[in-house]
Parts: structure tokens; sequence; C-alpha cells
């Protein structure tokens, strides 16, 4: 059962968002309620000793874990309690349906509210290390409206969080409010051993130049000689490589560390694999929020410039230090 936040934590959410009170549930409801989901995928990781197929698949065919089954329940009944979170679709189930609701909502509203907001969500995102025991996490984005589909990411894409579930747990939450007059927000949160979440870091930023990089899909450099070169000029230049096979971890260490490049490019023998919907604009949220840019690889334009047209759309993704993400476009798109 999802608790209500603290006090400190509500004050934080407020100072962010519009405090004329048209996202009074979103800050003491739908933050605190996505965020205690988190921590109970966290739990439930940890108590995951044996990690091994569920023997079905998801609608797009790919293999589940038994961990990617109980992360998608824990999160479907966590917004089952939450009213203004009316649709969903994750990519375990990724057709938008209304949410059945429980009640009575854990934190009720203190006043009826017009707010509705769409999920659409990763429950576990890196499934091909999850045995090793390295880190992966979860990536949930919130959308205006009654749906995800059809509308400008841009704009009506309000919020973003990733579970990083490692050592430790912690969970990254953007938040950016068209017609707010507020900046955009990128905190870092970390989650103590009562279950109470932290402001670790209120504003994550990205510089515009770096020295990390994480090469991703790195089998395409043998058919891609833009790609073979950019990384092979990453190491001459004595860049340091942080790549842990999970897009949630490698993303968070540029955002934590304050600066990297992530690149992974699709050509004809490497296909585009990353779902637009529940992972490119989620990840694009964040890293715009922490002031980078995440780019389409094959046209330069930006992640968020397109709508979402479908539930399986899919695209590459050159993300991070917005110098950086430039210098991917000059060598892998306008060099073409």
């Amino acid at each position: 059962m999802a608790e209500c936040p603290s006090s400190s934590f509500i004050a934080h959410l407020r100072s962010v968002l519009p405090k004329d009170g048209t996202r009074e549930a979103l800050i003491t409801s739908v933050i605190p309620t996505l965020l205690e989901s988190i921590a109970d995928v966290a739990e439930a990781l940890r108590n995951s000793h044996h990690v091994a197929a569920a023997g079905t698949a998801n609608s797009f065919g790919d293999d589940q874990l038994n961990v990617d089954v109980t992360a998608e329940n824990l999160i479907r009944s966590a917004i089952a309690r939450c009213p203004t979170i009316t649709t969903a679709s994750s990519e375990e189930d990724p057709v938008e349906r209304r949410v059945q609701h429980t009640t009575p909502p854990p934190c009720p509203s203190s006043a009826p509210t017009s707010e509705e907001y769409t999920l659409a969500f990763d429950p576990l995102d890196g499934s091909s290390i999850i045995r090793a025991n390295w880190t992966v996490g979860a990536i949930l984005s919130l959308w205006d409206g009654p749906t995800a589909l059809h509308q400008p990411p841009a704009t009506a894409q309000i919020a973003s969080l990733l579970g990083v579930f490692g050592p430790r747990t912690t969970a990254i939450l953007a938040l950016r409010v068209p017609n707010s007059g507020l900046a955009p927000v990128c905190i870092e949160l970390a989650l103590s051993a009562d279950r109470a979440w932290h402001v670790a870091t209120p504003q994550l930023a990205l510089a515009d130049t770096a020295r990390y990089f994480s090469p991703a899909n790195l089998r395409a450099a043998a058919e891609d000689p833009a790609y073979l070169a950019l990384v092979t000029g990453y190491v001459a230049r004595r860049y340091t490589l942080r790549y842990a096979g999970g897009l949630v971890p490698d993303v968070v260490h540029m955002l934590v560390q304050g600066e990297g490049v992530y690149v992974s490019p699709v050509t004809a023998g490497s296909k585009a694999k990353l779902r637009r919907l529940y992972e490119l604009c989620p990840l694009a949220l964040v890293v715009e929020c922490a002031r980078g840019r995440a780019v389409d690889p094959v046209d330069g334009r930006g992640v968020l410039e397109r709508e979402v047209r479908g539930c399986d759309e899919r695209g590459g993704l050159v993300c991070g230090s917005a110098g950086e993400v430039g210098g991917v476009v000059e060598r892998l798109v306008e060099g073409q």
C-alpha cells in the first residue's frame, strides 16, 4: 500500500511545480505513488533470488523473466490506487487501457480535480544483465490527458521517472510543466531503509562537453565506418568508457557525473530496438531537463520533436552533454 508522502518531500515538489493548485494531485498523489511503486519493485528484486524465464512473451515477442512480470504487477497495483492516472500502457502490455481503480485512494486530494494523466512505462529495463546482478532500472513517463499518442511530446509529456536498482535504490525525477513559467528540473532522489525518499541532488545538470562515452549497439561499428571512426576517436582522445549494457544505468551515470554522451545508432544490420513511448521519450525528457540534448541518430532531429503514433515505434538514440551530442550528429548524420 502506498503511503502518504512526507511533508518535506511535498514541500520540495511545491517549490518546483505550479502553486496555483492546477497540479495538486500530481504533487500529493501521482508522484508519491509512482515513487512508492519504485520502492516496491526494489524490495521485490532484493528478494528475487532466482531469475528465470517466466515462460511467456510480451506483445513485442520478447521473452519475459519472472522479475519482469513482478515489476509490471507492482506498478499496475500502485497506479490502481491513484485516481488521476486514468490510462496506462507498458512495454510488457503495450496497449493503452483505462486504469481500473481501487478505493479508497491512499492520499485523496482535498478537493475534486480536473487533472488526468496517462502513464507509459517499462517496468524493468535491463533484463539482459539482471542475472549477473548488475544495476537495472525502471522507466516511467507521465503525459497530460487520456492518451500519450498523437500528442507533442515536448509539451504533453510532463514528467519522467527513472528507478535505479543497484547497491542503492535511487530515482531520477524530471519535471517540465508547459505554460507554468517554471524552469524544468531534474532531481536525484535516494531511498532510505525506512522507505522514505530524500532529495539527494536538487538539480542535475550536464556540462556542454564531456570525457565519458557509452557506445551502445557497438556491433553496428562493423558495418558503419562512421560509427567505428567515432568510437576510435573517443579512444584516441582518451575519453573514459562507461558502458553497463543497461539504458538506465548508462544514462544515470552521465547525469550524476554531470557529463557524458550515450550513442545507440541504427544501421541496416542493427535495427532500431528502443521503443519511443517507453524508453526514448522519457529518457529524452530527463536529459533535456538536465540541460542536455537527445536526438535521433538517423537525422539528428530532437527525440521529442515527433509525436508518438504507435506503441511499437522504435528508434536509436544519441543523448547527453549538448556539445558532445552535436559532435556525434556532425559525424554520423551530417558527415554522410
